[in-house]
């Protein structure tokens, strides 16, 4: 029995101390949450309230973005140039272009010029020649018109006037067919004449153009054959 109440003292007076050891230990422990929390709220207040103004790590910033800005500035000044220099070839470029062209078509518009010139002058030499041509004719024509008159022949002597054999020798004969033409020597004068079906030569039109016959002249009456072997 004593034994019990010795025990039961006992731990009486263990729970009497330990009670306010415990209460003790929840305080402090309470009180260090407390310290805590004030310091992280006075390490947020400093850190929202920490003015970076004309700090070290300020000054480094801004000249590394300087730095940067500058380094862009140059390029795009570079780029400004190469663009200019690039505008400036092609402007070089079309006015090259439009010299050329304008050359172009000067020559050409030379080349079309001399061609009419020429051509003018071609068709202004055969309108000469043909003109040339029947004034011959024609003054042939009058001659044998007054020799005939004074001499006092027949209407047969002037038809068998003209000998071609002796006053006209055959060159050639040229071309194919219907426009064969034929190139004719006046022995008198030395010069050729070229005649085709239709023309009249000293009265007499060519009848007819071949390589086998030669020409063939008539003036309706008389018929006169000028070949190659006869007028060598």
């Amino acid at each position: 029995m004593r034994n019990k109440q010795t025990f039961v003292s006992v731990l009486l007076f263990s729970i009497l101390m330990v009670v306010p050891m415990y209460a003790q230990a929840n305080d402090v422990a309470q009180d260090d949450a407390d310290i805590a929390a004030q310091m992280e709220a006075v390490s947020a207040d400093a850190v929202a309230a920490y003015d970076v103004s004309g700090s070290l790590f300020q000054q480094i910033t801004d000249l590394e973005q300087e730095k940067v800005l500058m380094e862009l500035e140059k390029e795009r000044a570079q780029l400004d140039l190469e663009l200019d220099r690039l505008a400036a070839e092609k402007i070089k470029l079309h006015l090259e272009i439009d010299e050329l062209s304008g050359r172009a078509e000067q020559q050409q518009q030379e080349l079309e010029n001399a061609q009419a010139k020429l051509e003018a002058e071609a068709a202004k030499l055969e309108r000469e020649k043909e003109e040339l041509e029947a004034q011959t004719e024609e003054l042939q024509s009058r001659a044998r018109a007054v020799t005939t008159t004074s001499s006092g022949t027949s209407d047969l002597d002037d038809v068998s006037a003209i000998n071609f054999d002796k006053s006209y020798r055959l060159v050639n004969v040229i071309g194919a067919g219907a426009q064969l033409q034929a190139t004719i020597e006046n022995l008198a004068t030395g010069q050729n004449r070229t005649v085709s079906v239709g023309k009249v030569v000293d009265g007499y039109t060519v009848q007819s153009i071949s390589l086998d016959e030669g020409v063939v002249f008539t003036n309706g009456e008389d018929t006169q054959t000028l070949n190659i072997t006869k007028s060598k």
